[in-house]
């Protein structure tokens, strides 16, 4: 069987390799010149890892990644720690994988090395699919200057997907009132010991500010949200101001304004952050979707990838237990709905939770420990590589 994926970023490629392990043929079209990630970090928990462990990947993912000993929420003035959850040693013991923070460009390259050395995969750059056919018999992908055929295809080519719109009509998502911005910040600018080993988050009134070690320590990622009207702009690469940044989080604790204060002004971006529901259905007959193409997902949960991840191993898995494609990409579906929707859906509440002001965040702080280690286990010990058992 030759599968066809439309989409080159880390759902694409974890998929390429998770099928290519089952004993397919992937070719892999990606539209941009050159495979790579805009700089932002990434939160990979062992629901996620375990899957990129048993690709091999794991002595090249310790190579790049920073191992945190934990999750602390923070109150945006005082400083306060809320409640925190330990990761490092005590996630393993648990459940048997580590949590890794990463800049998206190691994970991309970690999975462009394996995906390049890996025979049953080809890779393709530069190309913008235009359109598909799909027949019982198999998919021929459309693009400029030719087109390919396959026996199925994954559309894994993100929050804007082609192949989504083609199976299903162009979506309106909802813009949420909120905006992002992102940012790394060199550690050697900053005072040592500033910023703890942990993934933090900092709770305030209407916004909130997330911080964690990326590159082996030698850089902090910040993803800052902030509710705000006027600007709608739904995309990765739209450069961000400084000074805007800078009054957006005025009056927060000196560390927020330490790290600011010494971010790299060319890592700067902002994005409009939109929200789409769950989808009732992702597959007709050999074609299916994959990631932010089906189940993009608000960044309140660190599970984006994660899912996509995911999505990829329960997709190889499904495709061994049926001689029928259709059958097996309806089971695949069937498998990840409900797994996805919730973290959908906990995200979506999570965009209320972490802004929440007066009494209502009072009751949120007194309550979070409990509920952060309910939510941890629920997202931690899913394992893809048996859900389809």
């Amino acid at each position: 069987m030759k599968i066809l994926i439309a989409g080159g970023g880390i759902g694409g490629l974890a998929a390429s390799l998770c099928l290519a392990r089952q004993g397919y043929d992937v070719e892999v079209f990606e539209q941009a010149p050159e495979f790579g990630e805009v700089g932002a970090g990434i939160q990979l928990s062992p629901n996620c890892t375990r899957v990129l462990h048993y690709l091999g990947l794991e002595s090249a993912l310790r190579a790049r990644a920073f191992l945190p000993e934990g999750t602390q929420f923070r109150h945006w003035k005082s400083g306060k720690v809320i409640t925190e959850n330990a990761l490092g040693e005590a996630v393993v013991a648990r459940h048997g994988f580590p949590y890794y923070h990463m800049h998206r460009g190691d994970l991309l390259q970690v999975l462009l090395e394996a995906a390049v050395g890996e025979p049953a995969i080809t890779l393709q750059t530069g190309v913008r699919v235009d359109s598909f056919e799909a027949s019982d018999a198999g998919v021929s992908l459309n693009f400029e200057g030719g087109s390919r055929s396959g026996d199925l295809l994954v559309g894994a080519d993100g929050i804007h997907s082609v192949v989504r719109s083609a199976l299903w009509g162009d979506e309106q998502p909802r813009f949420t009132g909120n905006i992002a911005w992102r940012a790394l910040v060199p550690v050697e600018r900053l005072p040592d010991g500033l910023i703890r080993p942990m993934s933090t988050v900092w709770w305030g009134p209407h916004k909130h500010f997330v911080h964690y070690y990326v590159r082996r320590g030698e850089l902090v990622n910040c993803v800052c949200v902030v509710e705000k009207a006027g600007w709608e702009v739904e995309s990765w690469t739209a450069r961000g101001d400084y000074d805007e940044l800078k009054a957006d989080f005025s009056g927060w604790h000196t560390d927020i304004q330490t790290l600011i204060d010494n971010a790299d002004r060319n890592s700067l971006f902002k994005w409009a952050l939109h929200d789409r529901p769950p989808m009732a259905a992702w597959s007709k007959g050999r074609v299916t979707l994959l990631g932010d193409a089906c189940h993009p997902t608000l960044p309140f949960m660190a599970q984006g990838a994660a899912m996509a991840i995911e999505d990829g191993a329960v997709l190889a898995a499904c495709l061994d237990q049926s001689q029928d494609p259709a059958t097996s990409l309806k089971r695949y579906e069937d498998l990840r709905r409900d797994r996805t929707a919730g973290i959908q859906n906990g995200s979506r509440r999570n965009a209320t939770v972490f802004h929440l002001t007066g009494i209502k965040a009072w009751a949120r702080n007194r309550a979070a420990g409990r509920a952060g280690s309910r939510t941890m286990e629920g997202l931690f010990g899913y394992n893809a590589l048996e859900a389809a058992d």
